[in-house]
Parts: structure tokens; C-alpha cells; sequence
């Protein structure tokens, strides 16, 4: 939404501690908001109960990856889904009917996976009396939904919420500190603090996320030196290593993914192939990119996919406008092996109904929209979609 918020190139990837070199035991760290004495779970282990997606490599009936020919074994296999912006409503006058019960009804079976992301949006807060938009405020917006709406979100499926982005300070420190208590009540995980690595432990898969945004109250996209110093400390700490990033200008004319730093009332926010490059470098193996609300193109680099940005997921209570582009968004479905090594994927399109609410989309507009852009954008490195939205890597980077 509109607002008015105020390296080290590798040619190959870092080398990464094997599964049995990794500590089974729970790893709690707190995380100290940079200025603003918020501390937050950096590390939390995990184990997911519900296995879906995309998958194609063979398993036997324990879950384990079956040997290959040669008799050796092949790395693991999870599913992962990821969403855009989520806004559940704004309260206290703009919150969806029936309390948002069954808000995510339509789209809760397109987002099973054996970890289930979402770039959550606001707030999840009582009215903390401190607020981001002023009286003279202009082209100012702020949101909060209240802290049992963290329920929708757990019924939903998901599992881990990202609060790296503008909004995530819209009622100050304390509502910013309420949402995570909110999550927590309902046994969902969040990231985004600074120098915040959430560990989650997927189907016995190690996997580390860290949200980053140009805002103090995460790890910073601006600063990419430091960035790399957060991922290449995740990278020793799991297999899997996941980025999920706020970047980007906003509008329904920022589809377009362009060399050099975005610009947006006055606010740097960042160089979004710069910064995923970077991160990959580092030893990401996924990129999950929001913030413009609108889709981008999806690259790959290096073998690692990087989804610039999936667009509007949510806006209830009329928060976000749903005209054209900024109505469309997509789950994005990813299967990764334990080695970080690309299985398959999925885009599944979704759009905002009049009410905001995330709706299965059968005129695949994202996913043509994503086609279009990713091709474009990035004619030699673009995913590459087939008419179900099956996604694969150019011949180039298979």
C-alpha cells in the first residue's frame, strides 16, 4: 500500500553441514529488534503432520527418498507453498462478515504443502494508541485486524507468517509484539526481526527462513553485505535455506522487474535481482518476493527459483483494491530435495472477490500474467510455465 514510512560474489555455492552434523535438539535465540527492544524466536524447531504438493521423487511407505539405481540414497523431498501480501480486514470498521470465519475457505486446499508461507500484511493487535499515520497523514495507510483473526490463518494451513514488511510497525513496538504472541497462541511461526533465522524442522528436513524489508524492524534488503552474513549463517544451521523479502515499488504499473534500486515516495526499496542474486550467492535455495501488489516474473538462478513478487492474496474488508492486476495474486508451490536441488512446481492463480477474499481463480489470470513477465523480464532465465501452471527451469539451468 501506499505509505509514507520514513559482498561477497561467490562463483559457487557455500559448502553446507550434512543432516547428521545438524543438532535435533530444539534451538531457541532471542532476537533483538535493532533500536527498539523487541526480541523475537530465532530459531524454533517444528515437525509438519501433513504431507502434499508437488512431489516426484519416489519414496518408500516410511517417507524416506528410495535409492537411486546405484543404491545409493537420494536426498529427501518437501513441498512448500508460499502467498503475497495477506490483510485479513482493518478494525474497527472494516473487518469481513462473520467474524472472517472460513475467510481462506476457497483456497485452503491449493495451499496444503509440508510448509505453508504467507507475508502477513498487518498487525494482529488491540488499538495500541500509537499510530503511523497522523492526523495530517497523506496517502497514508495502516492496518490491524484483531489478534484472534490468527485463527483464520492456522485453519487455513498456514504455518509460518512473515512480518518483514511496512506494515508490520503500524501500531508501534507493542503491536508489533501482540501479533507475535497472537501467532504463537495458535502455534504458528513468524520471522522477519533482524538477524531473526526461524529453523522449522519439515517432514525431517531442516529449513531456515529469514524475511527481510528496507524497514528497521527487519533484516535489512538495503544493506546487502549484511544480508549475506544472515544467510550464509542459515545455510550452516539447515538444509534449506528460504528468503522471503519485501521489494520493490508499489502499483498496478510496477509489474516490470528492472536492473538497479526501486524508488517509492521518497522510500529506497532496494535492488530486487541485485539483492536475490546476492542472497543465492549466499546459499538461499528460494526466493519469495511481495510488496509491489502485483505479480512479477519468476527467474532462476543458479538452479534456485526467485518469484519477484505474488502479488495481492488478501485484502478483507475492502483493504486492498482488487482493480485489475492488483486483484490477482498466486500460491506459489515449490517440491525442493534436502541438497537444495530443484524437483518441480506449481503457480495457482487466485483473485480477491468484492468481500477481499483470497478466491481460486479458473481463468489462470496470474499464471498468464507471470507467463507474460517472466518472459520479458527474463527471456533467457525466465521459469517456464506449461498450461497448468507446472513450473520448470530453462534448458539452461537444468
Amino acid at each position: 500500500m501506499y505509505d509514507n514510512d520514513p559482498t561477497m560474489p561467490t562463483s559457487r555455492r557455500p559448502a553446507r553441514r550434512s543432516r547428521r552434523q545438524t543438532p535435533l535438539v530444539v534451538i531457541a535465540v532471542l532476537a533483538v529488534l535493532l533500536g527498539a527492544g523487541v526480541a523475537g524466536v530465532a530459531f524454533v524447531d517444528m515437525t509438519g503432520d501433513e504431507a502434499s504438493g508437488p512431489t516426484t521423487a519416489a519414496t518408500d511407505p516410511s517417507g524416506s527418498a528410495a535409492p537411486s539405481p546405484s543404491g545409493e540414497s537420494k536426498p529427501k523431498v518437501i513441498s512448500m507453498s508460499a502467498t503475497g501480501d495477506i490483510v485479513m480486514g482493518n478494525a474497527p470498521n472494516r473487518l469481513p462478515a462473520n467474524g472472517g470465519k472460513g475467510f481462506f475457505d476457497s483456497v485452503k486446499k491449493a495451499l496444503a504443502a509440508d510448509l505453508v508461507m504467507g507475508n502477513l500484511e498487518e498487525p494482529l493487535t488491540d488499538d495500541t494508541g500509537t499510530s503511523k499515520c497522523g492526523a495530517n497523514s497523506t496517502r497514508c495507510f495502516q492496518f490491524r485486524a484483531p489478534p484472534s483473526y490468527a485463527a483464520h490463518l492456522a485453519d487455513a494451513g498456514f504455518e509460518l507468517l512473515n512480518q518483514a514488511n511496512n506494515h508490520g510497525y503500524d501500531y508501534g513496538e507493542a503491536g508489533y509484539e501482540n501479533t507475535q504472541k497472537a501467532l504463537e497462541k495458535y502455534d504458528l511461526l513468524h520471522t522477519g526481526a533482524p538477524d531473526q533465522i526461524t529453523v522449522v524442522d519439515v517432514e525431517g528436513v531442516k529449513v531456515a527462513v529469514a524475511g527481510f524489508s528496507s524497514y528497521p524492524w527487519s533484516n535489512s534488503l538495503i544493506d546487502i553485505s549484511a544480508a549475506k552474513k544472515v544467510i550464509q549463517k542459515a545455510s550452516t544451521m539447515a538444509d534449506l535455506v528460504v528468503v522471503q523479502v519485501h521489494m520493490g515499488g508499489e502499483g498496478s504499473d510496477k509489474t516490470r522487474v528492472r536492473p538497479g534500486t526501486e524508488m517509492f515516495l521518497g522510500e529506497n526499496r532496494g535492488d530486487p535481482i541485485k539483492f536475490s542474486h546476492a542472497m543465492i550467492d549466499a546459499g538461499a535455495d528460494l526466493i519469495v518476493g511481495h510488496g509491489p501488489h502485483v505479480l512479477r516474473g519468476l527467474e532462476f538462478y543458479k538452479g534456485r527459483l526467485i518469484a519477484y513478487s505474488l502479488g495481492n492474496f488478501a485484502g478483507g474488508g475492502n483493504t486492498l483494491s482488487n482493480n485489475g492486476r492488483l486483484g490477482w495474486g498466486a500460491i506459489l508451490k515449490v517440491s525442493l530435495a534436502a541438497d537444495g536441488t530443484w524437483v518441480g512446481g506449481e503457480l495457482i492463480s487466485t483473485y480477491m472477490n468484492d468481500a477481499g477474499k483470497p478466491t481460486m481463480d479458473r481463468q489462470k489470470r496470474a499464471l498468464g500474467l507471470a507467463r507474460e513477465l517472466s518472459e520479458a523480464d527474463f527471456p533467457k532465465t525466465g521459469a517456464r510455465f506449461s498450461a497448468d501452471g507446472k513450473i520448470s527451469p530453462p534448458d539452461d539451468e537444468t
